[in-house]
Order: structure tokens, then sequence, then C-alpha cells
């Protein structure tokens, strides 16, 4: 509990210990008649003053700022009233009521922020560079790309950079939601945000401190607000106009019938007071925006950042969702998925393969290399020649070795056996005999099979695959996967073009997303309904091109976020449902004279405090 809401709750406390016995002396019937008005109204004024005070002040100090229609005018208007007809308990029960409730707001809106409050925990507060010898503590600001900077253990990562010297594991907890370290060495690729956990580090700086990964994030977060869902707009534009026209309502309901058939003014001023007190919009006005507001610190202890409300709310609409296969559905990483075998055997063809492409850097070399399980001594190879377009060809332990398409197969007239399946085949053959074939291809994520699976689960009626890749693996991949369309063989705008054509075919209230990595399909995320981006560990255009993102490459992430949109856009209909309905219901029967001033209390305070722990249930969402 923060200082302010313990000194609200102290005060709370100490208008209750003088109210009670005031209002048990007052139903006993000891204050009616035995007590002079004057001090009766004093007794009473004593909780009201230690109560109320701050809401009288937050009503004048608006007034003169021109903002005259809020709840604070309401509660000082509808108590002064009170006050004025006699009824003093009831008027220091709706300031002290309205107060409970108002600590309630706090407290929630407290608990909503706590794990977006850990995300900007993120900021580093100092860097280490070596000077002279010595480590110097230094402003991360001041810090330029290519400087060495010293990160200890147990310190949190100011600047991002590549790893020269040192290994350890970092907690990325606090960006991806992830709480297994992840390890790093030489080489290695860290972003700030993290934190180190046992080793020494010595890091070159590749970005500088506005440019970094934390600084993004923080930016982010601190804008999310800004951006309101279409609900959230609407109960803006709402408490606008309501909170004069109740008032307006009031005036009418305390004057026109005096005037016009001679009535009572204690009785109907009465009736106002209760009127007004029924008719302030708290419960509409902080629990809506609360709900969201939770939604977001929900998704963000997934690790998942959502750039403001209205995205949530058009997150809950999405019936269709597009996918990128490239680092999306796919890890981006070619590996051998099958060897073919012509003549002898599956390690022989690898290790020549591998010896083949042993001096290149191609993603196929590299595949090739890591499946083959012999130690590869390259003093074997005693030429080696591209053939552009074809493949390579060289001369291992004496003997022509041919590693490539089917083009080179032809070239040099070696009969091969074609192969069909999805992915990049290399054909092997050795002093013009056909070996056997290798199928490299990029590997599905493991988890993407059942994140498809649960979006369908979830409400999202098609899924779409767009790729660049060649018919034939596109469609393996969309088979194993589950996935109901793919497009193969585009160029990004051909990718823009297709979404496009997937928008027209939506109904009036259905929303497309796009799942991209968030580099090369920024087109894409910003053409679709919502972007979502696999952020790499916040890549600088994930953060930037996306609406939503996600701070590991979890594909599984995207279900659970679209359950927490779900469940929040459920909950803030209930709200403004269920606070309506009991306000509706009790201001007629207040303008009746069939509710009394602690009907009105709850109507406002009770209504209040059950919408806002409706909202909080947003923060449970699994």
């Amino acid at each position: 509990m923060t200082k302010k809401q313990k000194t609200v709750l102290y005060r709370i406390i100490a208008a209750a210990i003088i109210y009670i016995p005031l209002f048990v002396l007052e139903h006993m019937g000891k204050l009616e008649f035995q007590t002079p008005w004057p001090v009766k109204f004093l007794l009473f004024l004593v909780p009201y003053a230690i109560i109320g005070w701050d809401i009288i002040y937050k009503a004048i100090r608006n007034i003169c700022h021109g903002q005259v229609f809020d709840e604070n005018f309401l509660m000082c208007i509808a108590t002064f009233g009170a006050l004025g007809v006699g009824e003093y308990s009831e008027a220091v029960a709706v300031m002290l009521f309205y107060q409970v409730g108002e600590l309630f707001q706090s407290y929630a809106v407290g608990k909503s922020r706590q794990s977006i409050s850990e995300m900007m925990d993120i900021c580093p507060e100092y860097a280490n560079i070596e000077q002279e010898g010595q480590l110097a503590q230094v402003d991360p600001d001041d810090v330029g790309i290519g400087d060495v900077i010293v990160i200890k253990a147990g310190e949190r990562i100011p600047l991002d950079g590549i790893v020269l010297s040192g290994n350890s594991f970092i907690d990325t907890s606090a960006l991806t939601g992830e709480s297994v370290p992840r390890e790093v060495r030489e080489g290695s690729e860290i972003i700030s945000g993290c934190v180190n956990g046992s080793g020494l580090l010595k890091v070159q700086v590749t970005k500088e401190f506005d440019d970094s990964t934390v600084s993004k994030i923080l930016e982010l977060v601190e804008n999310a607000s800004s951006k309101k869902a279409k609900v959230e707009n609407f109960i803006t534009r709402f408490a606008k106009y309501y909170t004069p026209v109740v008032v307006c309502a009031a005036v009418l309901l305390a004057i026109l019938p005096i005037l016009l058939f001679g009535q009572p003014f204690t009785e109907w001023l009465k009736r106002a007071c209760i009127f007004l007190v029924i008719s302030c919009p708290c419960a509409l006005v902080i629990s809506v925006p609360l709900g969201f507001f939770g939604g977001i610190g929900a998704a963000s202890r997934q690790g998942v950042l959502v750039k403001g409300s209205n995205y949530l709310e058009i997150l809950s609409e999405m019936k269709t969702i597009v996918f990128d296969k490239t680092g999306t559905l796919t890890r981006g990483e070619f590996a051998v998925n099958k060897v073919i075998v012509n003549e002898g055997n599956e390690s022989e063809i690898l290790e020549l393969a591998a010896l083949a492409e042993g001096y290149s850097d191609h993603p196929i070399a590299g595949a090739l290399r890591a499946a083959c399980q012999e130690e590869l001594s390259m003093e074997r190879v005693k030429d080696s020649e591209e053939i552009p377009g074809h493949g390579i060809r060289s001369v291992i332990d004496g003997e022509i070795v041919y590693a490539g398409n089917a083009k080179l197969m032809e070239r040099e007239g070696i009969w091969y056996e074609p192969c069909d399946e999805a992915g990049t085949v290399v054909y092997v053959a050795k002093q013009n005999l056909f070996l056997g074939a290798i199928v490299i291809a990029d590997t599905v994520k493991p988890e993407a099979k059942r994140a498809i699976r649960q979006l369908k689960n979830s409400g999202v009626r098609k899924t779409v695959m767009l790729t660049g890749d060649r018919r034939e693996v596109g469609e393996a991949v969309a088979a194993e996967l589950g996935i109901d369309q793919v497009y193969t063989e585009l160029l990004p705008g051909d990718k823009v073009e297709k979404v496009e054509g997937l928008l027209a075919e939506l109904g009036e209230k259905e929303r497309l997303g796009f799942v991209g990595d968030g580099i090369n399909d920024a087109p894409v995320l910003g053409r679709a309904d919502i972007g979502i981006a696999m952020g790499s560990m916040g890549s600088d255009a994930a953060i930037e091109a996306a609406d939503i993102v996600l701070m590991d490459d979890d594909i599984m992430k995207i279900p659970s976020v679209i359950r927490i949109a779900g469940q929040t856009m459920k909950i803030v209909k209930q709200n403004i449902v269920f606070a309506l309905t009991v306000k509706a219901l009790v201001l007629f029967l207040g303008a009746l004279g069939m509710a009394n001033m602690w009907e009105a209390v709850f109507a406002d305070v009770g209504v209040s405090v059950i919408a806002i722990l409706n909202s909080m249930r947003t923060l449970k969402t699994k």
C-alpha cells in the first residue's frame, strides 16, 4: 500500500471512529431531542470534514479551472444538500463510503500497474566502462556504438551489444515472461533490460541508448494508455454529457414540484440529493479503463506488449489470422530432414557433401556440416570449384565429388533418382556414380501445430500462411500444421495484396491479424487490422511496426493474449450492463421517493466497488 493510500485509510478509520458512535446514538434517539441542532450539526461536521475536505478542495479547484461537472462536484452538492435538510448522518455516510470506494479504486489500479511497473523497472541506471584500468559507472546515454562495457554478475544489462568475452546465464523474464535463464557466450547478442547471472561479461555496444531495446519498450509502455478502445472513448464521451444532464435533472427535480404543485421544499431537495448520489458515474469511468489496463498488465506478465487497449478490443474480434512462414511458424534455420541412399550409406553421403561444401558460408552448407557426425578434415579436399546455379565440384581423397541440384547432375551427365520431397534437395555423386540425395528444409517450430489448434479453439475461424518459398515447401508446412489456406512464391508486395484480398472477404465486425517477424513484414503488419510481431527478443522493427509484440518467439503466446483480450472485453461489458442497470433502477426509485440515501450510496459506491473488483479479474486471466 502506498503512502497516499495509507493516509486515506487512516482518515477513513478516524472518521469512522467518530461517526459510528454518533450514528448509533442517533438511531437510539439520544441525539434527537436532547441535542440542539447546531450542536448536532457540529458533531457530524467533524467526521465530515476529516473524510471529505479533499473532495471539497478538488471540486473548488476544478471549478476554478473551468471543470465543473465531475464526481467531486456531485458529491459536494449532494452532501451539502443533505446537510441543508438535516440529514447529517447520511451526508457523512456518503462521503465516508465514497472515500472507501476511492481507496478500492486506488488499490485496484496499483495492482493492475504492478506487472507493467515491473516492466518499467528494466531501465538501467548506469553502465560500467574501463578507464585507466578501473571500472567507472557512467550514464548509459554517454556510451556510444562500438564502446566496450563490463557487466558484473547480478547487474542489469544497460545497452544492446555482442559478447566479446565471458560466459553467463541471463534472466530475460522482465521482457519475455520466460523464467528459464538464457545462456550467452562469446559472439552472442544480448539486449538491454535483462539481468546478468553469475558470469562477468565484456560487451561491445551495437546501439545507442535511445535506440536500444529497453528504451523502445519503455516508450511503448508509456504510450499504451493513450490508445483507447472504442468502448473507452464511448464512456469518456458519455460521462462528459451525462454529468451536466444529471445535475440539471436534479435541479428540476428539486424545484418543479415546489413551483408547480406546492410540494414541501425539504422533501424534494432530499430527493434531488439522493438522485445526485445515485447518478455519479464512477462505476463506469473507473472500471472500464481499469478493465483494459488489467488486460494489458496480464499480457505483459506473459511477455506480450500490447500498445493500447484498442488493440485488445480488435484482438477479441479477430476471426482470420495470417502467418508469415519463415521465422514465425518455422525456426528460420536450415537442417537436414532426410537422406535418401542410392549407393553407400547415410554417413558417407553426409560426410562427402559436408567436405564439398566445407568452405562455403551458405546456410545449406552450414546445415550439412551440422548434420555430419564425423570430424571433418579439410586437408582431404584438394580442389573445390563452385558452379554458379548448379553446385560444387570438389576433389576429395583423390576422387571427384559433385554436390548440388538436379541441373548439376544433368550437366555432368550423371544418372540420378529425382527427389520430390519438400525442401532443398542436394544430390551427391562420386566419380559419376549417383550416391543419393539430402533433403534440407527449414524446421517447423515444435509448438506451432498446438498453437494453430488452440487458435481455432479460441474462436479464430480461418488460418492462412504467406511465404516466398516454393509451392511444395509451403504446402507441406501448411499440411503439417493444419493451416486452412496457403499462398506461396510471394514477394513482400504480393503479401500486402493477399492481405487486402482477405480483408475484403471479412464481415463488418470481423478483424484480420497478421503475424510476422517484424523485420521484412512491416508493410503487411501495418496493413492488417492488427499486427503481431515475433519480437526476436525485441528487434527494433518488431517494436515499431506491430501493434502487439511477443518479446520472445513463442507462438503459443498468441492464443494466450487472445484469451486475455476476450476475457477483458467480457468483463468490461459486464461492468457497463451492471452499472447502468442498477443506476437506472435506483434513479427511478429515488425520483419517486422510494429510495433513501443509503440505497443511493450503494448505487454509487457499492456498484463502483463491485465493478472494480470484477475488473481486477482481468489480471488473473491464465
